[in-house]
């Protein structure tokens, strides 16, 4: 069984290239729903937040309000950082123990797993697999595709990005690099050429 860590930055693809690998026939484990899932009501996540920043970041139904607590630690770099004190060590146990399950249910050679997680690199996720897979956009793709597809100003956009690792430093990380700033249809022919080499 062979584990990919892929990721890139906002408005970059990546979801494109997860669904292509879906269809393709990969087993794909969603680092943002296990995020979502450990922080449920009752988890021990939800309770070191709500510590953390108070019942404000709580729905009336007590669960996580998430464009709340995104809020309030967007703008802050120090909140931000506590926040993924909080969730990314659970949200690493939580990928590693689903891979050895899957490695115990598949033992095969030429099963394909892939952590979807867009800060794989940023949380220290890459220990946990055997390839990253980058998909990269030059800065003004990302721009203008946050512009039209959430409907930023340019400012909140370029915010977005800065908050991010820079791409030249995600580069460091990747073993292969797929360019989605042309078409979708080269997008995916270079998805189906890394799928076919690995397979």
């Amino acid at each position: 069984m062979h584990v990919i860590g892929l990721t890139g930055g906002i408005a970059s693809g990546k979801s494109t290239v997860s669904r292509h690998l879906a269809k393709l026939g990969a087993i794909i484990l969603d680092a943002d729903q296990i995020a979502r899932e450990i922080v449920a009501p009752g988890k021990p996540a939800l309770q070191e937040i709500v510590k953390e920043f108070g019942e404000e970041v709580l729905l009336p139904d007590g669960s996580l309000d998430r464009a709340r607590l995104g809020k309030l630690v967007f703008a802050d770099k120090v909140k931000r950082d506590r926040l993924n004190q909080i969730t990314h060590p659970k949200i690493f146990a939580e990928i590693r123990e689903r891979i050895a399950k899957l490695r115990e249910r598949y033992d095969c050679l030429h099963r394909v797993v892939v952590i979807d997680a867009p800060l794989l690199i940023e949380a220290g996720f890459v220990p946990l697999v055997e390839s990253v897979w980058l998909v990269a956009a030059d800065e003004e793709t990302q721009i203008k595709r946050l512009m039209e597809r959430d409907g930023y100003s340019r400012p909140e956009a370029e915010a977005r990005l800065k908050s991010q690792l820079p791409l030249e430093q995600k580069l460091v990380y990747a073993d292969h690099i797929i360019q989605n700033t042309g078409t979708v249809e080269a997008t995916i022919a270079r998805v189906n050429e890394l799928w076919n080499r690995l397979t």
